[in-house]
């Protein structure tokens, strides 16, 4: 007798996303559960014209992600967001505006995402994946954080993953990635504490890496440096040490 072996089976689909939009418009509400029903990804969609109501219906805890315009009259989107992050577990939360001025505001408040007016199906899309693989994450820790940057009027969307190094200028800071660097409205003190968990460390008063990029590191006339791509960059003398120590522990686990 020959017994068939049974094959892999394929991955259980995930559950469709139970979402809240919240607009204080009706054509613009309206508009956006049109597109979001069109998405296989998106389960019931319920709705509220203002924050106490889209709060009444939070307080159900039946909503995985909720898409909010921010200009509304008494409690805003923004105000909404800090409300939803007291919760013990809360939505994920993806800003729809016309006003591109307040991208810093939801990077602070952790959004999954801000979509701009007119909404366009294939950002809505977007927008959307990036709520479903961060619920889909096992570990919260393994998030890849998305900052918002804003360029000639544009708010465009910079993966944490992608971040090489981060220089201090002021009050502000700036990524450095690959292609490009990117200058943002948040020091570099709170970028340390906020990335520690994700691999970035300090090397100077005004230098963070991430010690995924680091391809060489050397020491010359007692001066240490570090080669993240085609960038040098030097290393205090107080963080040379700690550095040396966690460049061979992440070689370690890499391994």
């Amino acid at each position: 007798m020959v017994c068939a072996m049974p094959g892999p089976q394929s991955p259980a689909a995930p559950e469709p996303l139970r979402a809240l939009v919240v607009d204080d418009e009706q054509p613009a509400l309206a508009e956006l559960v049109y597109l979001l029903s069109r998405d296989d990804r998106i389960g019931p969609i319920k709705t509220a014209s203002n924050g106490p109501d889209a709060l009444k219906i939070l307080q159900g805890g039946d909503v995985d992600v909720v898409f909010c315009d921010i200009k509304m009259p008494g409690l805003d989107g923004i105000d909404l967001a800090r409300v939803l992050s007291k919760f013990a577990t809360r939505p994920r939360v993806v800003f729809v505006t016309a006003y591109d001025e307040h991208a810093v505001a939801a990077f602070d408040l952790d959004a999954t995402d801000y979509v701009m007016k007119p909404v366009r199906e294939a950002r809505l899309a977007e927008a959307v994946r990036r709520v479903v693989g961060v619920a889909g994450a096992s570990d919260a820790d393994d998030e890849d954080e998305v900052i918002p940057v804003e360029l000639a009027g544009v708010t465009r969307f910079v993966q944490r993953s992608s971040v090489r190094y981060v220089e201090a200028q002021g009050d502000y800071a700036r990524l450095h990635t690959a292609t490009a660097s990117h200058l943002v409205r948040i020091p570099l003190s709170t970028l340390e504490d906020r990335w520690h968990e994700a691999g970035f460390t300090r090397i100077h008063r005004s230098t963070l890496i991430a010690l995924a990029h680091v391809d060489e590191m050397k020491v010359e006339a007692g001066r240490c440096s570090v080669r993240l791509g085609g960038d040098w960059l030097p290393v205090s003398r107080r963080h040379t040490r700690e550095l040396r120590d966690l460049l061979v522990r992440s070689s370690s686990l890499r391994s």
